[in-house]
């Protein structure tokens, strides 16, 4: 297979980085301040608040608004499930938002949706995820970190973690 050098890109990471320009063979290497990849948009400084941004604008709770004339928990539920919280819940597991305000971005989404709902609009937010069985996704991260953490501790990653967490005998 032939190395296609016009799809070679040069993303410089860092504040003090020098940029200096790039070449492969002959040819330079353009430089860009953002890369999608699978799904992922990187920039310069490695902050993933676009990525948020993008997550949030994904969660088409407009399109439901509109096009749905029924606001039943058996109707909108499993739309909001599938089609809103999904890219939120995505976003939390593959890159962590570390910032507050990236976390309450993607929290609005999900309080928006739960209050499309008949019967709920009135509730408080944590009423009504505990009306509707669902976590908050600060809660859902924390949830999806304790896994990981209970699955290397009983030996699931044993090639990759080994040595990773000593246990201590009593």
């Amino acid at each position: 297979m032939k190395f296609n050098q016009a799809k070679c890109k040069v993303l410089h990471l860092s504040y003090g980085n020098p940029k200096h320009k790039c070449r492969l063979g002959r040819e330079w290497i353009e430089s860009i301040p953002e890369e999608k990849d699978l799904g992922l948009l990187v920039d310069k400084k490695l902050n993933m608040s676009q990525q948020c941004a993008l997550a949030a604008q994904k969660a088409i709770l407009c399109c439901i608004k509109r096009s749905v004339t029924g606001r039943l928990r058996e109707v909108i539920l499993p739309l909001c499930c599938a089609l809103v919280r999904s890219h939120p819940e995505y976003c939390l597991q593959v890159w962590s938002p570390q910032h507050r305000k990236d976390m309450d971005l993607l929290e609005w989404v999900q309080r928006r949706a739960t209050k499309m709902i008949r019967g709920l609009e009135h509730l408080s937010y944590e009423d009504r995820l505990r009306e509707l069985a669902l976590f908050s996704l600060e809660k859902r991260r924390f949830w999806g970190d304790l896994i990981a953490a209970f699955q290397y501790l009983k030996g699931a990653y044993r090639r990759d973690g080994k040595g990773l967490y000593q246990g201590v005998e009593q």
